[in-house]
């Protein structure tokens, strides 16, 4: 079994890093979260971590959607990571997985998930990112946390769910997955889970110091936050960071919307050469395969 160790440092984490086999027979790389503390020991900053490589909608390789299983375990088979993902609510209330308002882009349907059952949603099969059907069909949030118990954990990106079912959720059918973190758009939105669940982190938007004073002042726990910090590890912001670092809090960089979107292949690498080499703890992207190879320990 080959070792991919440019992660190995993740395992100084409490959590339990461990191989499990996937469904075509290869080896995962798992994270074993069995508990808040857990998650927030995955999540937790120190300095002699590797940067975590995560799936922005599950990771995308040709032959595998966006928002997937098969994607999540085809990323896990190269590298441990964690998944942001896109919950929406169909015609009947069912949470599935779906960036897009409709499905006309990453499926062989079109119109609204909205104006679809769960169950006539069914009769459609996902596209991957170059157009390709897959034989892969559109997953209800359920299927998708429960194959991910003990192997991930992820990062809710909601798209239009009411905040009061994700918080009656996680008190009731989600209690028991302890690796759930949820994507805030505000502080409101964060203080109102924080003030209801307690099984639960929160991805929110700390990149500069109105920002980091307004969590402060806010009381909210530090070691229930990761910090996204936006495109890349800006120069101007380095004391936000590092005070968000001396609460253990880790900054996350997004890059599906730049060095993502940069072709050919042998460029793009360059640009994630670039993203690695300044440091954020975390950088989340459309195509974690192409991360493997090169290095993701911090450099001084």
């Amino acid at each position: 079994m080959k070792q991919i160790t440019f992660f190995c440092s993740i395992m100084l984490a409490s959590c339990c890093f461990a191989f499990c086999m996937c469904s075509g027979g290869h080896p995962l790389h798992t994270v074993d979260i069995r508990s808040l503390s857990d998650l927030q020991e995955f999540f937790r900053y120190a300095p002699e971590k590797d940067i975590i490589i995560s799936g922005h909608r599950g990771g995308m390789i040709e032959g595998y959607p966006e928002n997937c299983i098969a994607s999540c375990e085809k990323t896990l088979s190269l590298m441990p990571s964690f998944f942001e993902i896109d919950p929406r609510l169909t015609k009947d209330s069912v949470l599935v997985l779906m960036h897009d308002e409709t499905i006309d882009r990453t499926t062989t349907g079109t119109g609204k998930v909205s104006d679809y059952t769960y169950a006539e949603l069914q009769q459609f099969y996902l596209k991957d990112r170059q157009g390709n059907v897959t034989p892969y069909k559109i997953l209800s949030l359920d299927e998708m946390l429960e194959w991910g118990n003990g192997k991930t954990a992820f990062n809710f990106d909601n798209k239009g769910v009411p905040w009061q079912l994700y918080s009656d959720n996680l008190k009731g059918k989600w209690s028991k997955y302890p690796n759930i973190m949820l994507s805030v758009r505000s502080l409101e939105e964060c203080l109102f889970y924080y003030e209801r669940n307690d099984n639960v982190m929160f991805c929110c938007e700390i990149s500069n110091r109105e920002m980091y004073e307004a969590y402060k002042n806010a009381g909210i726990p530090w070691n229930r936050l990761m910090a996204y910090v936006k495109y890349t590890m800006d120069p101007a912001q380095q004391e936000v960071y590092d005070l968000l670092h001396s609460h253990g809090v880790m900054c996350m960089t997004s890059i599906p919307s730049t060095a993502d979107k940069i072709k050919p292949l042998e460029v793009r690498l360059e640009a994630y050469k670039k993203e690695l080499s300044v440091n954020p703890d975390i950088i989340e992207t459309d195509y974690p395969a192409d991360f493997v190879g090169l290095s993701v320990k911090k450099t001084n």
